[in-house]
């Protein structure tokens, strides 16, 4: 959860004009003291990551969706080594969806599915 910056700004003025140690602040508008910390260093908001992900390799989670276009989430994290969640916004970020196409559906049966045999 973020907080706003009006209340940032709050407790950090309360803070500078010597109205409160830290500690107290802390105390006082229920916030860490780590974030205080961080918060008088940097009072601005971040909206994106210092660092770029890592665990999942965009060249490689394509290369894994063109041989295995109707793999579940799970089977491609089984396969990259990490968790569903990490795999859905992996996908996410290179725009790729979940297939909406019932045909291609391995839950489904063939008669369900609209296939012929």
């Amino acid at each position: 959860m973020t907080y706003s910056a009006d209340f940032r700004a709050q407790v950090i003025k309360s803070v500078k004009n010597k109205d409160m140690s830290i500690r107290q602040a802390c105390t006082f508008y229920n916030v860490s003291k780590t974030a205080l910390q961080r918060w008088l260093r940097n009072p601005s908001i971040k909206q994106t990551r210092d660092k770029s992900p890592t665990k999942i390799p965009n060249e490689a989670l394509l290369k894994d969706v063109e041989q295995y276009p109707d793999d579940y989430l799970y089977e491609r994290a089984r396969r990259f080594n990490c968790s569903k969640t990490g795999m859905h916004t992996a996908l996410k970020r290179l725009g790729i969806s979940q297939k909406k196409d019932l045909r291609a559906s391995k839950s489904l049966p063939d008669k369900k599915s609209g296939l012929s045999e």
